[in-house]
């Protein structure tokens, strides 16, 4: 699948013409992970997004204590490893590739510099952030009762 057709798949680019996406893809490179692969590691700093083309991947974050807890799942169309990039902080949680995963992989300062010639994108990340901070948030609610049962 050429770049540019991945790219329209994704809602965070929904809207956009052809002409954008062109240059967005001209900015990507393609990585291909195995199953098992860490294809961003927690408390490394965020080099750039990643947009699942294919396959499957597993969030998971390790706490001060080892114990590792799967957070949630992505697959194509979505796109991992944008909060670190936004507001610079080192990665939240690790991305494991659950089963052979290509990624279009948009460094940094190309997101960014997107992000700024084109607000309207930045406004369509916003869902996906609350969403993910809604469904972080249920997860601890959860595990908080299990915690007390």
């Amino acid at each position: 699948m050429k770049r540019e057709e991945a790219l329209q798949k994704v809602s965070l680019f929904a809207g956009l013409g052809s002409g954008h996406l062109r240059t967005l893809a001209r900015d990507c490179t393609e990585r291909e992970f195995e199953t098992g692969d860490v294809v961003v590691r927690q408390g490394n700093p965020g080099i750039g997004v990643f947009i699942i083309v294919s396959g499957r991947v597993r969030i998971e974050k390790t706490n001060e204590d080892g114990a590792v807890m799967t957070i949630a799942h992505h697959g194509p169309g979505e796109v991992i490893g944008e909060m670190s990039v936004i507001d610079g902080a080192p990665r939240t949680a690790s991305v494991i590739a659950e089963e052979p995963t290509v990624c279009l992989v948009l460094a940094s300062w190309a997101f960014n510099s997107f992000l700024e010639s084109h607000p309207s994108v930045a406004l369509h990340i916003l869902p996906i952030v609350v969403k993910r901070f809604r469904e972080t948030n249920d997860l601890l609610i959860k595990l908080q009762h299990q915690g007390h049962a």
